[in-house]
């Protein structure tokens, strides 16, 4: 898989973010801004993203995201409950009508029997509608777990946008 696949979906998201006026947002762990950098790489982008927070610590998901100690605690950043509350933590502006939130073990290291490498959760959330929630486990290197990572989270907020009438 390559970025120029990202771009290309890009494209179709950026044109349901236009047709319903909405501004999106990411919250982004394991793919260190990926998500962002793609859809920033499209001229005009400003007309339909708004902001991209890359929350690499816990500490940053906390502090930048409201992600509760006691959730990081308890189930790791690596999990629903942390991408949920990522999420809901991007969606505190008026500017913001749909997010995505990302978080998982790109690699080669930091894997466990539980959470192998290549675990992610992602989240998405529109102001119309619930927390939709999964978690993927992709094959490949660090570069290909983040490239596909950041594919399923554009799929996500093409079917959300399309499933939001």
């Amino acid at each position: 898989m390559k970025e120029t696949q990202l771009k290309e979906k890009v494209s179709v998201l950026a044109k349901l973010l236009l047709s319903k006026e909405y501004k999106m947002a990411t919250a982004e762990s394991c793919t260190g801004g990926l998500l962002a950098k793609v859809a920033t790489d499209q001229a005009g982008s400003s007309a339909w993203f708004s902001r991209g927070i890359v929350t690499y610590s816990n500490t940053s998901k906390h502090e930048l995201l409201g992600v509760k100690t006691s959730t990081l605690d308890e189930f790791g950043a690596v999990s629903r409950e942390t991408v949920k509350e990522m999420v809901t933590g991007l969606l505190g502006s008026d500017e913001v009508s749909i997010g995505v939130s990302i978080s998982g073990i790109a690699g080669p290291d930091g894997g466990s029997k539980e959470k192998p490498v290549g675990t992610v959760w992602i989240a998405w959330k529109c102001l119309t509608g619930e927390t939709i929630s999964h978690c993927f486990l992709f094959d490949g290197d660090r570069q290909q777990v983040r490239l596909q990572a950041a594919l399923e989270a554009i799929n996500g907020l093409i079917s959300l946008l399309q499933s939001d009438q």
